[in-house]
């Protein structure tokens, strides 16, 4: 078996998952992490998981947010987690609005596909977990394992998306106790 198929990897949408949801979030300082995601994600890096986060960030494209303004919103989101004990192995943003066409907005595979470069994986062998629809989606595009989380948006996609074939939790902890379950 090669080194790629057995890194075991955690894909993880950022707002709504990780942090509080805020509607085109622009500032590090409006940052604030979800209650249960230390814990769980930790749980995971001790279990010997690789966390990578995979986002939209269309805030960009859209003119509401800079690169740079991204870029210290994940620098803080790192330091948040490290002041935890959580080491994230990457992060990968695709900056692209709705409609421009790219390879990398979720659901597309573009995010894994840049995640699998950087530290190579076998994704029908990760998780993903994320509290949209794209999310979902995205994991299902690339062959990992799907779990919604009822908090950001989910508790909405539960309601309307007929996802009733996807683990549905209340948050992060939970789905971070369903995936080492899963892969004991």
């Amino acid at each position: 078996m090669s080194v790629a198929s057995d890194r075991r990897v955690v894909l993880l949408d950022r707002d709504g998952t990780i942090n509080e949801e805020v509607h085109y979030l622009a500032h590090p300082d409006q940052l604030r992490l979800l209650p249960g995601v230390a814990s769980g994600l930790r749980r995971l890096a001790q279990a010997g998981f690789a966390l990578v986060v995979v986002t939209n960030q269309s805030g960009i494209a859209r003119g509401l947010i800079t690169p740079a303004a991204l870029d210290a919103i994940h620098a803080r989101l790192r330091d948040l987690l490290a002041a935890e004990g959580v080491v994230l192995e990457g992060i990968h943003a695709c900056p692209h609005g709705p409609d421009d066409g790219c390879a990398c907005r979720k659901p597309r595979p573009g995010l894994v596909e840049a995640a699998q470069k950087q530290n190579p994986f076998d994704p029908r062998r990760a998780f993903m977990v994320g509290d949209k629809k794209a999310d979902l989606d995205l994991g299902r595009t690339v062959g990992a394992f799907s779990i919604l989380v009822r908090t950001g948006y989910g508790r909405q996609v539960e309601a309307t998306s007929g996802y009733r074939d996807a683990p549905i939790v209340d948050d992060l902890d939970a789905a971070a106790r369903l995936i080492l379950q899963r892969s004991s």
